[in-house]
């Protein structure tokens, strides 16, 4: 007997992609608390039971701590937004992390130009 493959991977990255689309959207549009600067969503991981999702942040200026502390109180309040817009049997439980990637590829960039320009001194 042949089995079919399975699509629920691609079906949750699918999920992952609107869910993001969608919460960025509702964080520009709906959401009013202050701490939450110009926030930009990296990406979404959702389990496969649909019952959590992982969101990764970025900050454009803000505090991050205050932001993820912020982002996380409102998620009830976005996880209600999802509910109207998704169709889907569950929609997952928020959680927001502070992305630290974009800050890690800025400093790998600054050591990576600082050892260019004292290695042409040094020439």
């Amino acid at each position: 007997m042949v089995r079919k493959a399975s699509s629920t991977p691609n079906r949750s990255f699918k999920v992952a992609d609107q869910i993001q689309r969608d919460l960025t959207e509702l964080i520009a549009r709906e959401l009013k608390d202050p701490r939450v600067g110009m926030v930009t969503l990296q990406s979404v991981e959702v389990t496969p039971d649909y019952a959590h999702a992982k969101v990764y942040f970025s900050l454009l200026i803000g505090d991050p701590k205050e932001t993820e502390e912020a982002l996380n109180q409102a998620a009830g309040f976005l996880r209600n937004g999802l509910f109207k817009r998704l169709h889907i049997h569950t929609v997952p439980t928020l959680h927001f992390h502070f992305d630290r990637t974009t800050e890690r590829a800025a400093d790998m960039n600054a050591l990576i130009a600082k050892a260019v320009s004292s290695r042409a001194k040094d020439d």
